[in-house]
Formats: structure tokens, C-alpha cells, sequence
């Protein structure tokens, strides 16, 4: 009910109002000579037009604002940007359409004067106008949407908190807050990480001795992997041969992570255990090349790691 209630509240005003300009224009003959306010007539006409005209888009800004939270779900909600768009959409129409009912017939000669200065101020503000069209474009496409997690390359990853007109608005998973303009990143790759399902596969790549046999090699590795509880359990880890190099043989450990924001988690935790599971069956590590070296006498006391010989 208090859903309900609150979107009766939300067209309540716009309706009202656009109803008793609609009224009044309609009626503006018998209105005039009624209160006698000494206008003429074409005033009120035009007065009582250009309100019913704003009103009508201010009431259909909300329906649609309305229409487009009922469409999102609780997790991928609507961008901010579309219902804002959509508004603006229609009182730029009602604007349009005020001017028509003021300038009757010359309003081609009115556009045709302000050509000039729209060419002037297009070149001044083509940045800003280039983050308002980009930002346009994310509000229709919607490749993201508020509380997505996405990567944008080369330059940063994070959770979409606020999708504006001229920016979008990322928080890090250090939570640094951080404010990209829409231009940029309509001209970079992006990945989201939260569509069409929050879940989805990675992988870590792990090099084992050419000793161990390929087959125990991946049993072994995947049991680990499995072990890591904070991945997703089914579909289970799977792990394949990615090469077959000089220093020993690759293998690509896959697994299922809940969200992009445990990404890091999951993947220490599946190390972890493999690090472990090679530990207590005794095998060799997979940096067998290294080793830890004490303070030499004739070197520095911080321990180094150097090449075995």
C-alpha cells in the first residue's frame, strides 16, 4: 500500500495541474469575460496553452519515471539517467509546441535567426555536449545499470553507484569514490561483470613439475580448488592443460565466483589450497627453481631470493 500511496502522491500535483490549465484554455472565452481582467483574449489563450502544455509533460515525466521503476528489478534498478531522459524529452516538446502557439506561423523565421548562436555555443560546449550525448546513449542502451559491477580498460573497475547526465560514478572496491565523463568511456572496451548474472567463471594458472602425472595433476587441483568455500560450489571447479613448457606443465584451475566484488577473495582462497594440498602430499612446489638464501656474510642481512643452481 505505501508503494501505492506514494505514486498517487507523485501524479497527484502534475494531474491537478494539468487539468485545470487544460480547463482553462479550453474554456479561456468564458474565463476572460468572466474575471475581466483587462488582457486580451490571445493572452490568456497563449498563457493557459504554454501551462497545460508543461503540466501534460511534468504529469508524463512521472508516469514514465513510474512505468520505468516498476520495469527494474530490486537488484539491476532502471539508470537514473532514462526517466530524467524521457522527462526532458518531453518538456523540450512542450516547449516546442508553446513557442508554435506564440509565433504561429513564424516560427521557422524565429529558428532560422538563432541558428547563428546555436552553431556558437554548439562549438564552445562540444565537450560537455559530447558527455551529454554519450550519457544519452548509456541511458537508452543501458549497458550498465546502478549497482553493476564493471571493468573499464585501461582505466579502472568498480561498483556504478550514480549514472548522471555528463558522468558515471564508481565505487572502487578499496571504496575510492571515482568520477569518469561519459565521452571517455564510450570510447573504451567495458565489461560488466553483473549481467546477465552476477555469478560467472575465472581462473587462476598454477605450473607443476613435469614429474606428476597429468591426470593427478588435475584431480589433485581441482579437489583443492573445490575446498576454497567461498567460491560457488556447483558447477564444480574443472581444471585444464593450457601448455606443456620447459620450466613444467600449465594448468588453468576454473571455478564459478559469486560477484566481481569477491573476485580477489576467491582467488587467494583457491590458491591457498593448493598450496596446501601440495604441501601435504609433498610434491614439489610450483617455483622449484627458487630458493630462500640467509644473510651472507658478504651481503646484505635482508633475505633474497636467487636462482638454485
Amino acid at each position: 500500500m505505501s508503494r501505492v500511496s506514494d505514486a498517487v502522491l507523485r501524479v497527484m500535483w502534475p494531474g491537478l495541474s494539468t487539468a485545470a490549465f487544460v480547463a482553462a484554455h479550453l474554456l479561456h472565452q468564458p474565463l476572460f469575460e468572466l474575471l475581466g481582467l483587462g488582457l486580451p483574449a490571445r493572452a490568456i489563450f497563449v498563457l493557459t496553452g504554454g501551462a497545460a502544455y508543461f503540466s501534460a509533460a511534468w504529469l508524463g515525466g512521472r508516469l514514465a519515471g513510474l512505468a520505468l521503476e516498476r520495469t527494474g528489478s530490486r537488484r539491476r534498478r532502471v539508470p537514473k539517467l532514462l526517466p530524467e531522459l524521457v522527462s526532458a524529452a518531453l518538456f523540450l516538446a512542450a516547449g516546442i509546441a508553446t513557442v508554435m502557439l506564440v509565433v504561429g506561423q513564424s516560427l521557422s523565421g524565429a529558428l532560422a535567426g538563432s541558428g547563428l548562436v546555436i552553431a556558437v555555443l554548439g562549438f564552445a560546449l562540444r565537450n560537455t555536449l559530447a558527455d551529454v550525448f554519450s550519457g544519452i546513449a548509456v541511458g537508452v542502451e543501458a549497458p550498465y545499470r546502478i549497482g553493476d559491477w564493471v571493468a573499464i580498460d585501461d582505466l579502472t573497475n568498480g561498483r556504478v553507484i550514480e549514472i548522471g547526465w555528463r558522468t558515471t560514478r564508481l565505487s572502487t572496491r578499496d571504496d575510492t569514490y571515482v568520477i569518469l565523463p561519459n565521452s571517455q568511456i564510450a570510447r573504451q572496451k567495458l565489461v560488466n561483470y553483473s549481467a546477465p548474472n552476477r555469478t560467472y567463471r575465472t581462473r587462476v594458472q598454477v605450473v607443476l613439475d613435469h614429474g606428476i602425472p597429468v591426470l593427478d595433476a588435475k584431480v589433485l587441483l581441482a579437489e583443492a580448488a573445490a575446498r576454497a568455500g567461498i567460491i560457488v560450489a556447483m558447477p564444480a571447479p574443472d581444471v585444464r592443460v593450457a601448455s606443456y613448457d620447459v620450466d613444467g606443465i600449465r594448468y588453468h584451475v576454473r571455478f564459478w565466483v559469486p560477484s566481481f566484488a569477491d573476485d580477489v577473495d576467491c582467488r587467494d582462497a583457491v590458491f591457498t589450497q593448493i598450496d596446501t594440498a601440495l604441501r601435504e602430499r609433498g610434491l614439489p612446489l610450483p617455483v622449484g627453481g627458487l630458493r630462500l638464501l640467509g644473510p651472507q656474510p658478504e651481503a646484505s642481512a635482508e633475505p633474497r631470493a636467487v636462482a638454485a643452481s
